[in-house]
């Protein structure tokens, strides 16, 4: 199993990046609705292994399965992207108006892709209503309460702990990502994605795209949770959370210390040999 220098993993982070900026806005829907459903069912998988065992750790062993479909497949994820554009853009392989289009529609994407797979879930465990003692339901509506109005109890310090829970969470899966650039196996990149959402998932950290799921669907089940809760006490500070961990502590943070080195090398390459040349000649 080949694995990849980590030169070569910045210029695949700037690759993908630019692809992803550049792609048409009806893929960027599709992908990032396949994306947000998709971690909606690695979630009810996570909470049906937690509520059948008792133990969380099995949910979060199975939880990345939902994240590497997604990353082979191709699929739009924000959090990912979080890292790889601003690289991109860095290197003038992309512009922050393509950047912020990814963003925009991709988000867009997500919500109407859990929202919908939340609708079909809620269907098919309680029956349409038929059944209201759902192990796995009441465990979405207590998560979906907790991650809004535990918050909103807080405070002003419940917007600065979900940040926080935010930043680290995508730390993780930002790195997610790029491991799965670690390698051209199949098996390789499975292993490599697999433990960095792992670490997120088992520790309870605020995930934007699992919560676009989580929060709605409590919501279908009777949560009381109104929509300003939803976005004020959850949605828009863990956006910002994962944005600026994704930037800042991979994005940038592998950038600058690799491929902004590998680039300065290349570029001193041909003045060397050029100055080599007449002292060759004296």
């Amino acid at each position: 199993m080949a694995i990849m220098s980590p030169n070569q993993v910045v210029d695949s982070m700037i690759q993908a990046g630019e692809g992803k900026a550049k792609l048409p806005v009806k893929d960027l829907l599709i992908r990032g609705a396949l994306g947000g459903a998709l971690l909606g069912f690695g979630t009810t998988l996570a909470f049906t292994a937690e509520v059948q065992t008792g133990l969380g750790i099995v949910g979060a062993l199975l939880f990345p399965a939902a994240f590497v479909i997604i990353i082979l497949l191709g699929l739009e994820l924000v959090t990912g992207s979080f890292a790889l554009i601003p690289v991109a853009v860095i290197a003038k392989k992309a512009t922050a108006a393509q950047m912020m289009k990814n963003w925009i529609w991709v988000i867009i994407g997500h919500v109407a892709g859990a929202v919908i797979y939340a609708i079909l879930y809620i269907i098919a465990v309680t029956q349409l209503g038929h059944i209201t003692n759902h192990a796995v339901a009441a465990k979405i509506l207590d998560v979906a309460e907790a991650k809004t109005l535990g918050y909103k109890s807080l405070g002003s310090e419940g917007l600065l702990v979900v940040f926080v829970k935010a930043m680290l969470c995508n730390w993780m899966v930002t790195l997610g990502a790029v491991m799965a650039m670690t390698t051209k196996s199949v098996i390789g990149k499975i292993a490599a994605m697999w433990l960095p959402i792992l670490i997120f998932f088992a520790q309870g950290f605020e995930h934007a795209v699992v919560n676009m799921f989580v929060i709605p669907a409590g919501m279908m089940l009777g949560a009381d949770i109104r929509l300003g809760d939803w976005w004020l006490w959850n949605q828009i500070p863990v956006l910002l959370g994962n944005l600026v961990s994704g930037v800042v502590f991979t994005g940038f943070a592998l950038y600058y210390t690799h491929g902004k080195n590998e680039s300065k090398l290349h570029l001193e390459l041909p003045k060397t040999k050029a100055a080599a040349v007449p002292s060759t000649q004296r």
